[in-house]
């Protein structure tokens, strides 16, 4: 008994794609002719290639019309393809372990009461504590809005985690 997965969307190798998308980037703007009879002259340039790819996807079960496959994914994907820089995380900041604790308080004396409600209360309680909480997150380069969001989340999450356990 074969324990071999079907394939249903059959990729392009890298080598092939590194090939392709330099031709579809230079052809973007042209219009339908002129990009079939550029296609028609990269194909019998780059026959080995394609034949390698060709020969590829065929071992993989592919069974469609593969130069087709071919001139769609440059004509229509390639290129309009953008490179895409990876973003740059930002340093996550977390909330003193000492603060947690006093909202787990809080929200364990206060099950009888709605999250919004609750926090309401908790905000008004715990001002000082939350005031040099703020400050020290100030230091760390929050923002005061972000702060207040920061506070207001985590308190809503662990109130979720202690209502769910």
């Amino acid at each position: 008994m074969s324990t071999e997965s079907q394939i249903f969307r059959f990729k392009f190798s890298d080598e092939f794609i590194g090939q392709l998308t330099p031709f579809a980037k230079l052809h973007q703007h042209s219009d339908r002719n002129t990009y079939k009879e550029e296609w028609k002259r990269w194909v019998e340039n780059n026959d080995e290639i394609i034949l390698n790819e060709t020969t590829r996807l065929t071992e993989l079960g592919y069974n469609g019309n593969i130069t087709d496959k071919m001139y769609k994914s440059g004509r229509y994907y390639f290129r309009n393809k953008k490179e895409q820089q990876p973003r740059k995380r930002r340093q996550y900041v977390s909330i003193e372990h000492e603060v947690i604790e006093i909202m787990d308080t809080h929200i364990n004396s206060n099950l009888d009461t709605k999250p919004s409600v609750s926090y309401g209360h908790f905000s008004e309680s715990y001002s000082t504590q939350l005031d040099e909480e703020m400050t020290r997150l100030l230091d760390e380069g929050l923002t005061r809005d972000t702060i207040k969001d920061k506070f207001k989340k985590t308190f809503k999450n662990r109130y979720f985690l202690i209502t769910k356990a």
